[in-house]
């Protein structure tokens, strides 16, 4: 059975960093593209970044220079980085992860395309 468990949300201050991390437990496959999505209440929920086992990376376009994605194949778990945090990134942050998609085609595609998904993790920046 495929789990993946979020965790390192919290509350901070606009400014300062946080990292999540997606535990990926029973994944079964070597091929992967992991990705984290978020969602505000009353939006759909959006992709934030993409990393996939060729080593290729993809960012959405509001996070670029602020998020790093990365997987410790050691203990297969996915990390997001994020640095100089905005109010407007407040949201629920999940990860995801599916054997069919490169970096990029899974950013674009969306969670709906993601075989698995993880329950969440909430981060709220203030100001």
């Amino acid at each position: 059975q495929v789990q993946l468990q979020e965790s390192g949300g919290g509350s901070v201050q606009s400014g300062e960093s946080l990292t999540l991390s997606c535990a990926l437990n029973g994944y079964p496959s070597r091929r992967y593209c992991l990705a984290w999505f978020r969602q505000t209440p009353g939006k759909e929920r959006e992709g934030v970044a993409a990393i996939d086992s060729h080593g290729e990376r993809s960012f959405a376009n509001f996070v670029k220079g602020r998020f790093t994605i990365s997987h410790d194949d050691a203990v297969n778990t996915l990390y997001l980085r994020m640095n100089n945090l905005k109010p407007e990134d407040t949201a629920m942050y999940f990860c995801g992860a599916d054997p069919r998609w490169s970096a990029r085609d899974g950013l674009r595609r969306g969670v709906g395309d993601f075989r698995y998904l993880g329950t969440g993790t909430q981060v709220t920046v203030s100001l």
